[in-house]
């Protein structure tokens, strides 16, 4: 599960990703990653693609219950250096380790549908030279607001939508996926909890 408990930080699964060209080399190495293009357009159609992918990277109900400024989870599609308020962080410890961390998916994520979202974002990014804008320096959530999708009914939507997305991942793939969903989505919300039963019946 993304979040067990009330009150505690939820599991997250971050993602690093460098890309090596033929002579293995790390395309996003550089001592001043600002000005790496290959890095910046990777950046750029991982945060273009970012909400169509909550479905994958967040698949559950319970997958929502994570995010909060309090617990430092992305609610928006922002990076920058070093910086782990931001949805894509980019780490710098030396020049050939230049990275992408990818901060979003819970736990509960498919890792094979992750991988498969970040990387079509990536691919996307790199063949269309999509710039991501300027890097956020400081706390994200204070410069920011949520823009991601915060529910599961409403990523299942910008994912059934996406033309980027449905390029890259079967549209009948996609069209089962968010079926399922759905029928776990009406499944929830047809049950009962016990919070239902102690708020109102117990109080009459």
């Amino acid at each position: 599960m993304a979040k067990l408990y009330p009150g505690q930080a939820g599991n997250g699964l971050h993602v690093h990703i460098l890309i090596l060209d033929k002579e293995g080399n790390n395309i996003f190495a550089s001592e001043d990653p600002e000005q790496n293009a290959a890095l910046r357009h990777a950046i750029g159609g991982v945060l273009e693609t970012l909400p169509a992918q909550m479905a994958f990277l967040c698949p559950n109900v319970n997958s929502y219950r994570r995010f909060g400024a309090q617990f430092y989870v992305p609610n928006s599609p922002s990076w920058g250096i070093d910086n782990r308020t931001v949805a894509v962080r980019v780490p710098t410890g030396s020049a050939d380790a230049v990275r992408i961390e990818h901060r979003v998916a819970g736990a509960d994520a498919n890792p094979y549908l992750l991988m498969a979202s970040v990387l079509a974002g990536i691919h996307h990014g790199l063949t269309n030279q999509i710039e991501p804008g300027a890097p956020v320096e400081g706390n994200s959530y204070e410069q920011n607001e949520q823009s991601l999708p915060n529910n599961l009914r409403d990523a299942l939507r910008e994912l059934d939508d996406s033309e980027v997305m449905a390029r890259y991942i079967d549209p009948m793939y996609i069209d089962v996926f968010v079926a399922c969903k759905e029928s776990e989505l009406a499944e929830f919300e047809n049950s009962i909890s016990d919070l239902e039963y102690n708020w109102y019946l117990h109080t009459v």
